[in-house]
């Protein structure tokens, strides 16, 4: 199993901590957008800022939410355009298991 990247804050500030998760919270729940499209928003972000780890846990939490890998790779295609090919290559690997 793998460990959470904010155990080390879960146990050095829970304060922190439960701010963290309180936030999240409040992004990803649903209101005029679904979750679904704000983990494929969050997605694109991920992508822009090659977070090779945060597009594999996004991708997967969307399709958890009912996003198709179609929809996943649409939203690749934007980040693409937004931000170039060099985003893409460095998160590529993040999907090779997940689609």
């Amino acid at each position: 199993m793998k460990s959470d990247p904010l155990d080390v804050i879960r146990e050095s500030d829970a304060s922190l901590f439960g701010l963290i998760g309180d936030a999240r919270s409040l992004a990803f729940q649903e209101g005029e957008i679904s979750k679904k499209h704000k983990l494929l928003i969050a997605l694109a972000i991920d992508v822009a800022k090659n977070s090779e780890s945060g597009v594999r846990s996004l991708a997967m939490q969307a399709l958890e939410n009912g996003a198709t890998k179609k929809e996943i790779m649409e939203t690749l295609r934007i980040a693409y355009f937004i931000c170039g090919v060099g985003s893409v290559y460095a998160v590529a690997p993040a999907l090779k298991d997940v689609l």
